[in-house]
């Protein structure tokens, strides 16, 4: 899954959606690309922990072991990870600024898949979106071994 695909599909749904009799986007398309973004910071997560862990050369990897580490990414774990600042607290800026926008968008997305009452207006969206953005960029240009490191923090639990 293309993390950038998913950004671009957010944007999508938050700017050029179906507009309602009101010029405005549907509460639908706002909450889809709400949860879009969410899922591009989750899969550049899974993304940045597989091709760390297993090796980002198709070529030189073991495919399955590359599966196995994204796929054992969880929602709930991570968050809890994310959410622990003593935890987060060696790792650089980019780093950190990731995961409390990670932190954030979870809640949102939560909002937005769960909460009838739930509203999102554009402005607000796509601010989330282009941080989302930037956030994965700045996770993909962080030093390899940042990247690793935060992989590891977040796929090991500490004993």
């Amino acid at each position: 899954m293309n993390p950038h695909d998913l950004i671009k599909i957010a944007r999508f749904l938050a700017t050029v959606g179906v507009v309602s009799s009101l010029g405005r986007p549907r509460q639908a398309d706002l909450r889809r690309a709400v949860s879009a973004a969410y899922y591009a910071l989750f899969h550049a997560l899974a993304c940045c922990g597989a091709d760390t862990l297993a090796g980002s050369s198709s070529v030189r990897r073991s495919q399955a072991g590359w599966q196995r580490i994204y796929r054992s990414l969880e929602h709930g774990t991570t968050l809890r990870r994310l959410n622990n600042r003593s935890g987060m607290r060696g790792f650089p800026r980019e780093i950190r600024g990731f995961s409390r926008l990670f932190v954030n968008l979870q809640f949102q997305r939560h909002r937005a898949d769960y909460d009838p009452a739930a509203s999102f207006d554009r402005t607000t969206v796509l601010l989330l979106v282009t941080e989302a953005e930037q956030h994965i960029i700045g996770l993909e240009n962080a030093a390899a071994a940042d990247r690793r490191d935060f992989a590891i923090y977040v796929l090991f639990r500490d004993r």
